[in-house]
């Protein structure tokens, strides 16, 4: 068959290659497939309306495309293998068919032959299919890209647009660099802020959530603008001594979706200084508060506290519940990281927040269970009996928890020391020291086959050839055995 001519296909290529931003030799390999599959297709559809579809799902994988560039055109090649009978004309070739041409001919050889039919009969059908095929192949090709691309991005946040909105999703493009394509991510609900105002081409700082592999659509990208990492990054930003590492970010607890509408966002950020002379939360605030400001207003106005980290639990609980002022932190189970707080009665609220979001977030920065109580009404007494209940409640739970893991120790030891015992009486064959593969049986170091015992004593065989079979008559003298059958009796 003849070269079919595909005018303009370099430039095709090329210009494919720039606007999916993909190696022109990836562009080359999608369009290859694309054609094998059209050639797939044309070959089905002259069956259709005659009889049943003959080919198996892998019938033409030795079938192939080759691309011509100079001479703008592409060719079907087949794979078939020299026999002397031919069974399968699409696998197959006779033997003194290919001697005509070549005389040194073997059957067993492979030979790649030209079938590509004209460009007439291809086929509408086998044209979408070709079309169709091709522009899939370049989408996953992107998305494959796209996960290698961000799949080891060093920096985590990026600047994502605005471009459309899918159910309760927001779909924007993020760049990994500078002069590198745009590409979709997806911004789920519920790692959205409810201060944001998304409308279209408006631009967000976004932490990259993760790169993920989701059915039917290949890798995707998943970002967020309620994960803590994003505070972190806007605090190295603006803070130069986070940078040069006088000071660090110890912790970091945020609510950016509140329960209730009636509350904000809300994050809290617990601050260390390595040097002695550098105030760690004085940095993170700045001149006049012109540091955080820069931070509150990327979060939309998103309340932040800034606090200082503290070796000592009593001082790192008192300066996670700011703004509010403490009295007394009384650790009252240091074991269950259990502490209550006494403040004075018109910071009681302050303490505890809008629906208890200061003292939860407090919680989830130190990790210590925070109680706020009233310093005036406090009875230490009676606080303590009730504590006293708690720990002996926890202990037992903890003791109840050993021993049902000591249980199950002993019981994966027994089941292994079993395992071991049937695999000694009863061994695979990858336990055998010594075995033959192939026809021959396999045997165990120590044991000889029955052949070679024959060959090495005589008076073995002869004691088979003497011995009666099964239901040959008793000699006289000897019982017959015994097993309830209906002879036996």
């Amino acid at each position: 068959m003849a070269l079919v001519l595909l005018p303009g296909l370099t430039n095709l290529i090329d210009d494919i290659s720039e606007e999916k931003k993909l190696p022109p030799q990836v562009v080359e390999a999608a369009l290859r497939e694309a054609l094998l599959k059209g050639y797939e297709r044309y070959r089905r559809t002259l069956y259709i309306g005659i009889s049943e579809d003959p080919f198996e799902e892998d019938y033409f994988s030795n079938f192939d495309v080759g691309l011509d560039l100079e001479e703008e055109g592409y060719r079907v090649l087949a794979s078939k293998i020299i026999v002397d009978e031919v069974e399968s004309e699409d696998h197959q070739i006779a033997l003194a068919e290919v001697m005509q041409v070549a005389e040194d001919a073997q059957a067993g050889d492979t030979v790649v032959l030209d079938v590509t039919p004209e460009k007439e009969d291809f086929g509408r059908m086998a044209a979408a299919t070709t079309k169709q095929v091709l522009a899939q192949k370049l989408r996953d090709q992107q998305r494959r890209m796209i996960q290698e691309e961000f799949a080891d991005l060093e920096d985590p946040v990026l600047t994502a647009r605005v471009i459309r909105f899918e159910r309760q999703s927001v779909i924007m493009a993020v760049s990994s660099g500078l002069g590198r394509p745009e590409v979709e991510a997806e911004l789920p609900r519920r790692d959205q802020l409810p201060n944001d105002n998304y409308r279209a081409n408006a631009t967000f700082k976004v932490f990259l959530k993760e790169v993920s592999e989701v059915a039917r659509r290949g890798p995707q990208l998943f970002v967020s603008r309620s994960n803590a990492g994003l505070v972190v990054y806007l605090f190295e930003n603006e803070v130069p001594e986070i940078q040069e590492g006088s000071v660090r970010i110890v912790a970091v607890a945020r609510e950016a979706n509140p329960p209730s509408r009636s509350v904000g966002p809300r994050t809290k950020v617990a601050v260390d200084s390595i040097e002695r002379e550098v105030d760690p939360v004085g940095a993170c605030i700045g001149a006049r508060g012109s540091r955080i400001q820069q931070v509150v207003n990327e979060l939309r106005g998103e309340k932040i506290d800034v606090v200082r980290w503290s070796q000592d639990p009593g001082q790192y609980i008192a300066n996670s519940l700011s703004p509010a002022r403490v009295e007394m932190v009384r650790l009252v189970d240091p074991a269950g990281q259990h502490a209550h707080v006494l403040v004075p009665p018109d910071q009681l609220s302050l303490a505890i927040g809008r629906e208890g979001q200061n003292v939860r977030l407090a919680a989830r920065l130190t990790g210590w269970k925070i109680d706020i109580k009233n310093s005036t009404e406090y009875d230490q007494t009676s606080e303590d009996a009730v504590v006293a209940e708690l720990i002996a409640q926890r202990e037992e739970e903890e003791a109840l928890q050993l021993e049902a893991e000591e249980r199950l120790a002993v019981e994966q030891a027994a089941r292994a020391e079993e395992d071991a015992r049937l695999r000694e009486l009863y061994p695979l064959p990858e336990d055998e020291e010594d075995y033959i593969e192939g026809d021959q049986e396999v045997y165990a170091e120590g044991e000889v086959a029955a052949e070679d015992v024959i060959e090495e004593d005589p008076s073995i065989e002869a004691a088979a050839d003497d011995e009666q079979p099964a239901d040959a008559e008793q000699p006289a003298g000897e019982e017959q055995p015994v097993d309830g059958s209906e002879d036996a009796r």
